[in-house]
């Protein structure tokens, strides 16, 4: 009998994108997903509801979702390869459309915590103060990556300059947790909408802009997660072939009085 136990891998593949509704975007993005077999898929803009909840599903993954409460539009989502360990990680704010994560390290790696977010454009000052809040805890986390549409489209990531109050405030809420902005290219029209954090030199590599799912007027973003996370093959017992003695098998199963058997 063999055991299967617990892996690790050292590197992740992911795609982000905001679907500006998934309501006819899910076939193609399953397969988008099993062509290029991403262990995690992040989504904003699902515009998903409770009359989702079947369609929504993909097999072999699991899906972190925040729908949007009270009005259309809007959520944000995780699909996450099923055999890696997470778990998400609640918040009570149902103003910030943002959905949090934590992936389980090896023994001797920290775990990751994953964040999705979409800012809409007319967000008050109110709800950017208590994500704010909220990102400023989750960053003590050894090992953060977040993505999502911010919304910010003065800012210039370049020279980290910004002309708005409010993207001024944004720029400083990522300085003052120290987190590096790694997408260069603009992802909607000539602006940086969609952008991707980390808190960890060397977490995150191979950032790709290019593409959209559908009619999506946004850039997909694809990039590696370098660290090394739990990864549960099976909790089942099976046997193991392998070491099978056949010829014992064999003799076995010629001693077997086969006729008086099948006919008792």
């Amino acid at each position: 009998m063999r055991m299967l136990g617990v892996e690790s891998i050292a590197q992740l593949k992911c795609i982000y994108a905001n679907a500006r509704s998934m309501g006819n975007k899910q076939e193609e993005l399953e397969a988008i997903v099993q062509q290029d077999r991403y262990d995690l898929v992040a989504i904003t803009e699902t515009w998903w509801d409770d009359s989702h909840d079947w369609g929504a599903a993909m097999d072999g993954y699991q899906l972190f979702r925040r729908d949007r409460q009270g009005r259309r539009g809007g959520g944000v989502a995780f699909y996450v390869r099923e055999c890696f360990d997470c778990t998400e990680l609640h918040d009570c704010d149902d103003k910030v459309e943002c959905l949090w994560v934590r992936m389980r390290g090896t023994a001797n790696k920290a775990d990751i915590v994953l964040g999705v977010c979409y800012r809409p454009p007319d967000q008050v000052e109110e709800t950017d103060e208590t994500f704010y809040k909220r990102l400023a805890v989750v960053s003590q986390s050894c090992a953060l990556v977040l993505m999502g549409d911010f919304n910010f489209p003065d800012i210039c990531w370049k020279y980290n300059t910004a002309e708005s109050k409010h993207s001024r405030r944004f720029l400083e809420c990522v300085e003052d947790n120290f987190l590096t902005q790694l997408v260069g290219e603009p992802t909607r029209g000539g602006a940086s909408l969609d952008l991707l954090f980390t808190n960890r030199e060397g977490l995150v590599g191979d950032v790709v802009v290019g593409g959209c799912l559908g009619l999506s007027d946004h850039e997909t973003i694809e990039f590696s997660i370098l660290g090394e996370v739990r990864k549960g093959l099976s909790k089942t017992t099976t046997m193991d072939f392998r070491r099978a003695n056949f010829g014992l098998f064999r003799t076995l199963v010629e001693r077997v009085p086969w006729c008086g058997s099948i006919s008792g």
